[in-house]
């Protein structure tokens, strides 16, 4: 068994222990001021996307989440955002944002969204599947998913017209996503870029040329912590 596939193998059985463990798991959350304790409730919950939406917390770690959502309270106008990777975000965002479109790669996944964000108008779902491809434009290094183009779905930004006050990067082929985001992205906009202390999102952070504030920490339903990274332009840095 090589490193890929252990680490594969020992997320199923974290997730599968976890699900076990979520149907004793019936007490009310705890208020998000008491971290320690909200986090803990949430183990049960991962992948959970309907849980999360429930309990109004986006897949970030807490801190970084909190201060997008101090940035976008402080904003005097409508924010429009656009998102790689939809999910409990989705909903999290269509609460406080004017628009938010959300691009996902799984057509599964996706179909098991749509009925709910039907009651959020300032979501719009955009379900662009990878190509299997020999040689892809825009690959992913995510396990299992070798000999797809993502060329597709890093490009459906340029599908929605005019410039976004947020973007968020938390899905497929994210180096190349944040290619993509800095063309669309408001002079005053926001990026959230999740897992952030990954090598190959670390170069690609580092060679976009903007500010990064990294927040680590608890994230809800992981067991470890992780870093969520918001990253805004520098001053005249716009090409």
């Amino acid at each position: 068994m090589d490193a890929a596939d252990a680490r594969v193998r020992a997320k199923a059985t974290y997730v599968a222990a976890a699900r076990r463990c979520a149907r004793f798991a019936g007490t009310p959350a705890p208020g998000r001021g008491q971290r320690i304790r909200h986090w803990v409730h949430t183990l049960p919950l991962v992948y959970d996307w309907r849980a999360l939406s429930e309990l109004d917390v986006p897949w970030w770690t807490y801190r970084a989440s909190a201060a997008v959502d101090a940035w976008l309270r402080a904003r005097h106008e409508p924010v429009r955002a656009f998102e790689y990777g939809a999910g409990a975000s989705t909903f999290w965002l269509a609460r406080r944002v004017a628009e938010v479109h959300s691009v996902e790669h799984d057509r599964t996944f996706a179909a098991s969204l749509a009925p709910a964000l039907t009651a959020h108008v300032a979501a719009s779902l955009h379900v662009v599947p990878a190509v299997p491809a020999s040689h892809p434009a825009v690959p992913s290094a995510k396990e299992g998913h070798r000999g797809l183009d993502f060329a597709n779905y890093v490009a459906a930004i340029d599908e929605v017209p005019g410039d976004f006050d947020l973007i968020v990067i938390d899905g497929r082929a994210r180096e190349a996503c944040l290619g993509a985001a800095l063309g669309r992205l408001r002079d005053d906009g926001l990026i959230v870029f999740d897992n952030s202390l990954r090598s190959r999102y670390r170069a690609a952070i580092r060679t976009a040329g903007l500010r990064e504030r990294r927040y680590f920490g608890l994230t809800p339903t992981l067991p470890y912590p992780e870093q969520t990274s918001l990253l805004t332009r520098r001053q005249g840095s716009r090409s």
